[in-house]
């Protein structure tokens, strides 16, 4: 039976990427509605799991959306503000790391 060279062997692990959080800002002009419909559209959350969010947002001034590798966070903030600005609110999306 062969025999591993260990140190070769750790040259392949790969490292767990750094992960994210979603954040949803609050404002003045977007609706709680537009805020639940963006959960449950773009982040695929239940209507509850959407609604209890949304009043995170609304009472703390921001609430998580989900987390997610960088690459795959910043594709949803992109679609949250594309949404938005397609729909006329100001809604804000940020990564945060974990």
């Amino acid at each position: 039976m062969p025999k591993i060279d260990l140190e070769l062997e750790n040259i392949y692990e790969l490292e767990e990427p750094k992960k994210y959080k979603v954040m949803l800002h609050n404002d003045d002009y977007t609706t709680m509605d537009f805020v639940v419909f963006v959960l449950t559209s773009i982040f695929h959350k239940t209507s509850s799991e959407a609604t209890k969010i949304m009043l995170e947002v609304h009472e703390k001034g921001k609430g998580m959306c989900g987390v997610f590798t960088k690459e795959i966070g910043s594709a949803k903030v992109e679609q949250v503000t594309k949404t938005a600005k397609q729909n006329g609110f100001p809604l804000l999306a940020t990564l945060e790391e974990l």
